[in-house]
């Protein structure tokens, strides 16, 4: 973290739905030219928080300034210097690719010849320059996407928000999201995003918060959650059907952490090939072994928990 000012503050951040708090007394910084990434399952309060950060759901309670501004007195003056990605898609499916473009820079104030300079300049950046004249309703969902962050950038602004910003798309289209956003870091822009998708926060982001019940129950970077909360290694064994309901203590004293899963049994150590030949030494036999590295998946789940939200 830098020494200068945050460009967002926030501490005891809190929102409520009427009886109901969605996001509960949080404290977080968002230093100038990171990536900040808050992770969570739904209804764990990402979204309604990048609202407030947003200013377009007033705060409850607690404090929050963003751009050294106060979101109440300075909303219009904190999203003009906001680039903004919801998570659903909201282009004009009437205008061209650029003309998306061009009209959303006009709403900044921007001359004409300015927005269609600047249009250009992200066509390009956005892998996108020869799409430029075409409708944007047959595009690829990844190629909405794209210019969805194109559209973001056109007030060159100091702060970018992407709510779930590869949801939905293809494993290409996802990579090379990652790589124009990955730029976007190169040039020291701040990025803000939400993501269900662990790879795609160890690839974007320098800082994240896990987020749970509305409440932030980690925070760090990728690698110093890994080894705050997780090994770093994974022994992966699964077994026939019924096997696993018979060990009984045999896994005991394998690994730093044991997790029993319906399908397979997870094996937390620092050496996952050691605790291989320790099992089979102990005369157990699984179908398959996968021995991985930790990743953030397994501290997000050792976290948040595995059972589904709706």
């Amino acid at each position: 973290m830098s020494s200068a000012a945050p460009l967002i503050r926030a501490r005891g951040l809190t929102k409520r739905f009427g009886a109901f708090t969605a996001v509960d007394g949080i404290d977080f910084d968002v230093a100038k030219g990171e990536a900040f990434g808050f992770l969570g399952p739904n209804g764990a309060g990402k979204t309604s928080t990048m609202r407030m950060i947003g200013c377009t759901s007033p705060i409850s309670d607690g404090q929050l300034e963003i751009l050294g501004l106060d979101p109440v007195r300075d909303g219009p003056r904190i999203r003009s210097r906001l680039g903004v990605v919801p998570q659903e898609g909201n282009l004009d499916n009437e205008l061209t690719v650029r003309e998306n473009l061009i009209i959303y820079g006009r709403y900044f104030g921007l001359p004409r010849d300015e927005c269609a300079r600047r249009a250009d300049e992200l066509l390009e950046f956005v892998q996108l320059a020869d799409r430029g004249k075409d409708l944007v309703e047959p595009l690829s969902g990844g190629m909405k996407r794209r210019l969805t962050i194109a559209r973001s950038l056109i007030n060159e602004p100091d702060l970018i928000l992407l709510d779930e910003p590869t949801t939905g798309l293809d494993p290409q289209a996802r990579h090379l999201l990652w790589d124009r956003l990955y730029r976007l870091k190169q040039r020291g822009v701040t990025l803000v995003l939400t993501t269900h998708y662990m790879d795609e926060a160890e690839q974007l982001c320098d800082r994240l918060v896990v987020m749970d019940k509305a409440r932030i129950v980690a925070a760090g970077s990728p690698q110093q959650l890994i080894d705050r909360y997780s090994s770093r290694e994974v022994a992966e064994f699964r077994f026939a059907p019924g096997i696993q309901e018979t060990l009984d203590g045999q896994l005991a004293g394998l690994a730093e952490r044991i997790e029993r899963l319906p399908d397979r049994v997870l094996l937390y150590a620092d050496d996952g090939e050691a605790v291989v030949i320790a099992a089979r030494d102990k005369g157990i036999h699984p179908e398959t072994v996968l021995v991985r590295r930790s990743t953030l998946e397994d501290v997000f789940l050792r976290l948040t928990g595995r059972s589904l939200i709706d």
